[in-house]
């Protein structure tokens, strides 16, 4: 059997279904060849995630994309339905006194939103993966070594749930598509490919904390909205970076929702802060930015431990085809919704290609 394009038909490991991850591996499904994803949290998506709560749902990771490259308006172009268009001429750029210093960003592109949530187009692209038994969520990869019976062959050591072991044999080829820290990590730990290793060394990317807010006593349309008439904007104040509020994307509902997402260098700062203290700390920034004092009715925080590329690696992706190894994700970029999509599409079809 030979897959499209007369390449033979590789068995290829793809570890981590953030969006590099899925583009990554249902480009190389549609060449021919036979993927298994691997993913430790319950879910596909990575930062392409929402959030459901009584009080409507909330885009705590990426809060929108944009779309510059072809091949990623053709993606999206497969299943309209499953974006729209956001007001993105209602950004402002803010003082840390939430004094307006900017009307608004330049409107020359459209900002998307995946609908009904920001996860739905991960899951979409997920389902053939899924329904084809291809995909193992809960397990993390703990270690990548040469199959024993085929030394020219992968084999990658995993945890599951309840610390369940498996190996996972007979791989023509690994690819990391997981945070940059954590690929790193992996190849370290299963002393392997210490060229990657130092290559992805270079990249920067800072954690984000994120503070999602409900005030269901503010219902559009009936009732006005609480604080500024703005739905997103960028913040200078030191320790808010980005706010938007949920409830004026298309289709999430009328309960005003506000998503806050801490600068890179206050997150950095608080990384390991108690839960507590940094929605607290949050929370007062946050009525300082818009003057919206009232007490929530849902405060909640998640951390990203990493979340924006300060220094991307430069390049769309890593692959040695000797070693048959890869790696690729949006920090190769910068930490656009596109970039991670072009970084697993490229790794694919280098791979494809070898």
């Amino acid at each position: 059997m030979m897959s499209k394009m007369g390449t033979p038909p590789k068995k290829i490991a793809v570890i981590g279904a953030g969006i590099a991850g899925l583009a990554c591996a249902r480009t190389l499904v549609q060449a021919g060849h036979q993927v298994t994803l691997f993913e430790k949290s319950v879910g596909v998506g990575g930062r392409m995630a929402s959030c459901e709560t009584p009080f409507g749902s909330f885009d705590y990771g990426s809060q929108y994309f944009t779309v510059r490259d072809k091949r990623f308006e053709q993606v999206l172009s497969l299943a309209p339905e499953l974006r729209k268009p956001w007001s993105a001429t209602a950004v402002r750029v803010l003082d840390p006194h939430g004094r307006v210093v900017e009307a608004a960003l330049p409107a020359s592109e459209p900002h998307w939103v995946a609908v009904p949530t920001m996860d739905a187009l991960a899951r979409h692209w997920a389902q053939p993966l899924l329904a084809a038994g291809n995909v193992e969520l809960e397990t993390r990869v703990t270690r990548i070594e040469r199959d024993a019976l085929h030394p020219e062959q992968w084999q990658l050591q995993t945890s599951g749930p309840q610390d369940s072991v498996h190996v996972f044999s007979g791989f023509d080829a690994v690819l990391l598509a997981m945070p940059s820290a954590l690929a790193a990590g992996l190849l370290g730990q299963s002393g392997i490919a210490a060229g990657l290793a130092q290559q992805i060394a270079q990249v920067d990317v800072a954690p984000c904390w994120s503070l999602m807010l409900a005030y269901p006593q503010a219902v559009q349309p009936t009732l006005a909205h609480l604080g500024p008439q703005w739905n997103a904007a960028l913040s200078t104040h030191h320790r808010i970076a980005w706010l938007a509020r949920e409830s004026s994307k298309p289709g999430r509902g009328g309960v005003e929702r506000w998503t806050v997402q801490a600068s890179p260098a206050w997150s950095q700062e608080h990384l390991l802060d108690d839960a507590h203290r940094v929605q607290a700390k949050l929370l007062k920034a946050f009525g300082e930015v818009t003057g919206i004092h009232a007490e929530p009715t849902f405060a909640q925080v998640h951390r990203w431990r990493w979340a924006k590329t300060q220094a991307p690696l430069g390049r769309s992706h890593l692959w040695d085809g000797d070693a048959a190894l890869g790696v690729c994700g949006d920090w190769c970029l910068g930490h656009r919704v596109e970039d991670a999509f072009i970084s697993g599409l490229e790794l694919a079809l280098a791979v494809h290609g070898d």
